[in-house]
């Protein structure tokens, strides 16, 4: 593959760094304090969220994960671009390219039905409304997809769901107004058939969030992740995705992507961590010397550029073997980076932490916020173990 970028995608970077620090960086702060000012946290979002939207509608930085929209960009072109957004926590959502929206965004556009599209995708692309995706569950090891446990049960026009949902990311927010829940709704059919994915629209009878999360003391509010308890939900037949026993091959084929823009979003998170220690280190002085002349910090700053560029190198080629033989041919590569990307970007943002003292473990600076997002993300899509299992299958397969 060509390592370069091509005009386009510079073009598209350099607009982004803009937006990034004439937009976003600077309200980083306005966003937080907002949030901690309020009563309820959940209650409302804050106002900047939506006047920062509305610039990059304006300014056609809208959508560009989504290669049926927007600049139809490929996975190797959103690539560095979405890397620019994960430097910011809230730098996603500014441009329509957050998690869970973005994978149920797709599952809509592959396998939903014109209906289906025009209620729920719609108001979606336009970041009208929110969504959650609830696969994981308390009571069982989720890391294994077909130890699903909730129900999808067929009652004449109806389905009626039942189950215990949690880390639904986004349910609690006051925006989120359908669940794309996944369940059984045949125990007995083939392992990986057993399952379907139907809508669940959040004000249904029956869905009831029971709490929302914290990630290392982090509610992450008004987004969050909640525990959801659906309790004999009904909604319509035309509800259900694609069909039924389909909820495993809507899976596999949701993560592929989502996972790709979770690593590159980690490359940029891990990127402003390693600019924060050198500006810190240049300025800081111990013992009669600048940090930076401390061995020890140069040896920090070197790991962490050569731990960046081997991750970026990797997710660049799953990248373009998504892009030229497929999600299903690149398993490989996906899994590969969903274990070095938040591993990379572990190291990298704690030796930040280490370099600004106490100050890197405060909230006033990025890092400890950016670390408690990375550390969760060596679990959610699958943890590493799952991944690592999944590589080593595939090497074996050759002898």
């Amino acid at each position: 593959m060509k390592f370069d970028y091509s005009e386009k995608v510079k073009a598209l970077q350099g607009q982004l760094t803009d937006f990034m620090e004439s937009v976003v960086y600077p309200n980083e702060r306005t966003y937080e304090e907002y949030v901690d000012n309020q009563q309820d946290p959940w209650s409302s979002v804050p106002p900047i969220m939506e006047e920062m939207k509305t610039k990059a509608k304006q300014a056609e930085l809208w959508n560009l994960f989504l290669p049926e929209e927007g600049r139809k960009l490929t996975n190797v072109e959103y690539a560095p671009l979405c890397e620019i957004m994960g430097r910011s926590v809230i730098g996603p959502e500014v441009f329509n390219c957050n998690a869970p929206d973005t994978g149920n965004m797709e599952v809509l556009v592959r396998y939903g039905s014109e209906e289906q599209k025009s209620q729920w995708l719609d108001p979606l692309l336009n970041g009208e409304i929110r969504s959650c995706f609830a696969m994981t569950e308390p009571d069982v090891a989720s890391s294994d997809a077909t130890n699903i446990e909730a129900k999808i049960e067929r009652d004449g026009d109806e389905y009626v769901i039942s189950g215990k949902k949690w880390w639904s990311s986004g349910g609690g927010d006051p925006r989120c107004k359908f669940a794309i829940f996944m369940g059984k709704t045949d125990p007995d059919a083939h392992r990986y058939e057993q399952q379907s994915m139907i809508i669940v629209p959040m004000d249904a009878p029956g869905v009831k969030i029971k709490r929302k999360l914290s990630v290392f003391g982090y509610t992450h509010a008004p987004h969050g992740h909640a525990e959801i308890e659906f309790d004999h939900v009904r909604v319509p037949v035309s509800n259900i995705l694609w069909g039924e026993g389909k909820g495993f091959a809507i899976a596999q084929g949701r993560l592929g992507p989502g996972r790709i823009h979770h690593c590159m979003r980690l490359i940029g998170s891990a990127e402003r961590a390693l600019e924060e220690m050198c500006k810190r280190v240049k300025e800081r002085v111990a013992f009669q010397r600048p940090l930076a002349d401390q061995g020890v910090i140069q040896a920090w700053i070197a790991d962490s550029r050569i731990d960046i560029e081997q991750a970026r190198l990797l997710t660049l080629k799953a990248a373009y073997m998504m892009d030229t033989v497929g999600n299903k041919e690149a398993k490989k590569e996906i899994a590969m980076i969903k274990v070095v990307a938040p591993s990379m970007a572990l190291r990298v943002i704690d030796r930040a932490i280490q370099a600004f003292g106490g100050a890197g473990v405060s909230e006033d600076f990025p890092m400890a916020n950016h670390w408690a997002q990375a550390r969760t993300l060596r679990i959610a899509d699958g943890p590493d173990e799952v991944h690592r299992r999944a590589v080593a299958k595939q090497e074996l397969l050759d002898y």
